[in-house]
């Protein structure tokens, strides 16, 4: 995630938000109330709808719906934001977000600490960055903290080669049923693009394929 968090109040105006989306060069703020807890995000997309939404003799398209501004004129986060924001927390893992992002259409989720309180926010591309991940790094956690913890496995009697994200499996697990938990942890690790199983139970090994 991005911490700390770029955020704005109900009442910042829609200059002012344009102004930090372009200083902090993001695509989106969260929405806080005085407690730091989340009421909405707005988005280059709210913003862009108040452009549209002005005159325009020549256009050919009819233009959207204005957002309706508040007292005195005044356009605020309040009147542009979508509110009750999908968020998750620091312990989420990068693929269940990813997936939260993926069933909702969203760009950003808001990251929440213990007590509800924005702490963070992060995007598509905080996500996609795990796959920078060096081949040396991801191999040593899987070695090391994988393979390492899987009771009744062995990681010296498993070989592991990875290459561009791409991982290989060869060598022997004791049990046939411990073949899985073995991909299934190592297709959880960050940077992991694939995983193929070459792997041989019961101390005979699997055919190459």
């Amino acid at each position: 995630m991005t911490s700390p968090v770029v955020r704005v109040a109900p009442e910042t105006g829609f200059r002012e938000i344009v102004a930090l989306l372009t200083e902090y060069d993001i695509t989106g703020v969260p929405v806080v109330d005085a407690e730091g807890r989340p009421l909405g995000i707005v988005s280059e997309a709210d913003l862009l709808r108040t452009l549209a939404a002005q005159e325009d003799p020549g256009a050919l398209l009819p233009a959207p719906e204005a957002v309706p501004a508040g007292p005195g004129g005044a356009v605020t986060a309040a009147d542009l934001m979508t509110g009750q924001p999908v968020c998750t927390t620091p312990g989420t893992s990068v693929v269940a977000a990813a997936r939260l992002m993926s069933r909702h259409g969203l760009k950003r989720l808001p990251v929440l600490d213990e007590d509800g309180r924005v702490i963070g926010m992060v995007s598509r591309g905080d996500l996609l960055r795990v796959f920078l991940r060096e081949d040396v790094v991801i191999r040593r956690e899987i070695v090391e903290e994988v393979l390492g913890r899987i009771d009744g496995v062995s990681p010296a009697e498993i070989g592991v080669e990875v290459d561009q994200g791409r991982v290989v499996l060869s060598g022997t697990v004791p049990e046939p049923h411990l073949v899985p938990i073995v991909l299934n942890l190592c297709r959880s690790v960050d940077g992991v693009v694939s995983v193929t199983d070459r792997l041989g139970a019961g101390g005979a090994a699997a055919p190459v394929s």
